[in-house]
């Protein structure tokens, strides 16, 4: 029985509302967040055994399924999208930054994810549908090699779904515009 992240993503706050509850009354899990992102969409992210977030994931994408934007069950997610989700990640020295940018909320954190065990860099921030009218982005680090070879391989990840916006790779960023971010 493995750790594991979960989230539903739905078009309306009242579903999303019903679908966290659901997902508490299915199975063993905790919920991380649940709260309205942009433009009035609902997100519930949570956590748990992963028998029981698949089981409560399954159960609310099935329930709900007419609203349901997005939804992903990450068994073993890695360890830094927690600090990068809640902005605590401590950055020094950027070599390059990756930026890669999503429609939808759960995207994100499965690129980013799949960013993260794809080469050795370290995300430090995961922006999940506040105040970009429902887009979502994530910011990662490490050397130029290492950034290139995490976002282009999390670009193809999420945009065999059609959730991919666009992305770059910012070799030697200006210290000055990196102060801004952190």
């Amino acid at each position: 029985m493995s750790k594991a992240l979960g989230m539903v993503e739905y078009k309306t706050v009242s579903t999303g509302i019903q679908a966290a509850d659901l997902i508490v009354k299915t199975a063993d899990v905790k919920i991380i967040q649940a709260q309205t992102v942009c433009p009035g969409k609902f997100i519930v992210l949570f956590s748990g055994d992963l028998s029981a977030v698949r089981a409560s994931a399954d159960a609310a994408e099935k329930r709900f399924a007419e609203q349901l934007i997005d939804v992903f069950v990450l068994g073993n997610p890695h360890e830094s999208i927690f600090r990068a989700l809640t902005c605590t990640a401590e950055i020094e020295g950027i070599e390059a930054l990756g930026v890669l940018e999503s429609f939808t909320a759960a995207s994100i954190i499965v690129a980013a994810d799949h960013a993260a065990k794809t080469a050795a860099v370290k995300l430090f921030e995961i922006r999940v549908a506040r105040g970009m009218c429902g887009k979502s982005y994530l910011l990662l680090t490490g050397t130029v090699a290492a950034v290139t070879e995490a976002i282009k391989s999390a670009a193809d990840k999420i945009g065999d779904n059609g959730t991919l916006l666009d992305y770059a790779v910012i070799p030697n960023p200006s210290k000055d515009f990196i102060s801004t971010l952190v």
